[in-house]
């Protein structure tokens, strides 16, 4: 039995970060209820982040939208608010991931749903928080990297800023939700009491550089300084970074410089020194050592550095790493079916619980697929 069997989760939430955290509490043993939007549904059902579509839908809602339910109601019709209100009256969970002041109008907020529903848990996540001069924005993903320092920790220092190709902010911010989530839950079981769980993405943005902007506060506010060869961190020494083979490229994670250099036999590398120098002339030794990389095979550089214990690694494509024993071992990717017999493979939930990995085989619902079960079990 899944530890989220016999909880309900009413979702009203699109996109990429509500819906990943109902995701999870689905992957959970959850019943995740989607409320769509009568015709047009969740509008990441038409946002085509590729040119890939399935079933007539877009890869990232299929992505993210496994093993979930859906009925189509209009948030705005008497009727269908009397719907949602007696879903509310049983959920363990509601959430959403509409701007501030949209759940107010439409009648649905904390306040209003903690009426129908005392004990209910009730998750949102919002752009920029719900004060402040920022608070009306657009919580999207590249907009929260570009506002919130990130683009300035990737690429090599001359690339400008640099955004990462995952929606990272969306995902950090779901996985937040869901364990505040998690975690009322777990209280409501002790204590018998609701709550109101409020992520914001730009806490989320923020609170994934930790480690950098700690570092910021207290290095006297000195901004973060990308290596203009081979970075991979900012505030990391030399070899920290991936570096081309003559076939290739190669991670090289931390190591002594003297070392690597007799190690592979590179003669310039014997003159720098640990510590302090690594950092301070980086970029002149990731140079020094990128050249000599350059010479060799990646396979030819990964036998003399692992059998040296040195942290280091291939970099592999999907094709290459999808092909692998230990890749496969893991099975990470499932083979989902909707209720129409499409079938598609997608990544499968990262946890294990009692050394079983958690798998549904149920894909992404149609819209209002299952409005008439729900109206039943709710009317009979």
């Amino acid at each position: 039995m899944l530890p989220l069997s016999d909880f309900l989760v009413v979702d009203f939430s699109q996109f990429l970060s509500g819906p990943l955290a109902s995701l999870r509490l689905a992957d959970l043993g959850a019943r995740v209820i989607k409320i769509e939007k009568p015709k047009t549904g969740d509008i990441c059902r038409h946002l085509y982040t590729s040119d890939t579509v399935l079933n007539g839908t877009s890869t990232v809602f299929h992505a993210i939208n496994r093993n979930k339910e859906s009925i189509d109601l209009d948030i705005k019709d008497e009727a269908d608010r009397k719907v949602i209100a007696d879903l509310i009256k049983k959920a363990d969970v509601v959430m959403h991931n509409f701007r501030p002041g949209v759940m107010e109008r439409l009648g649905f907020d904390y306040q209003q749903v903690r009426a129908i529903n005392p004990q209910v848990i009730y998750g949102e996540i919002s752009g920029y928080g719900d004060h402040g001069p920022w608070k009306g924005l657009p919580g999207q993903d590249l907009l929260l990297q570009a506002m919130t320092g990130m683009t300035w920790l990737s690429g090599d220092a001359d690339h400008g800023p640099v955004s990462m190709g995952l929606s990272i902010v969306d995902m950090f911010a779901g996985m937040n939700l869901c364990n505040g989530i998690l975690a009322c839950l777990y209280r409501r079981a002790v204590k018998n009491e609701g709550a109101h769980v409020a992520i914001s993405m730009l806490d989320s943005a923020v609170d994934i550089q930790f480690e950098t902007v700690t570092t910021y506060f207290n290095d006297g506010g000195t901004l973060p300084e990308r290596t203009t060869v081979s970075n991979a961190h900012a505030y990391l020494a030399a070899p920290y970074g991936i570096y081309s083979t003559n076939d290739g490229h190669l991670a090289l994670a931390m190591g002594s410089i003297p070392f690597l250099g007799s190690l592979l036999d590179c003669e310039a590398l014997k003159n720098y020194r640990d510590g302090q120098e690594a950092f301070d002339k980086r970029s002149e030794i990731k140079a020094v050592l990128a050249a000599h990389l350059a010479t060799g095979s990646t396979a030819h550089w990964l036998t003399i550095l692992e059998a040296a214990d040195i942290w280091c690694a291939p970099v592999q494509d999907w094709h290459t790493l999808m092909q692998h024993d230990g890749f496969k071992l893991l099975e990470m990717i499932q083979t989902v079916t909707m209720g129409d017999g499409y079938t598609y493979d997608t990544t499968a939930c990262p946890i294990r619980i009692d050394g079983v990995r958690l798998k549904a085989s149920k894909g992404s619902p149609k819209l209002g697929e299952h409005a008439v079960k729900i109206r039943k079990e709710l009317y009979g």
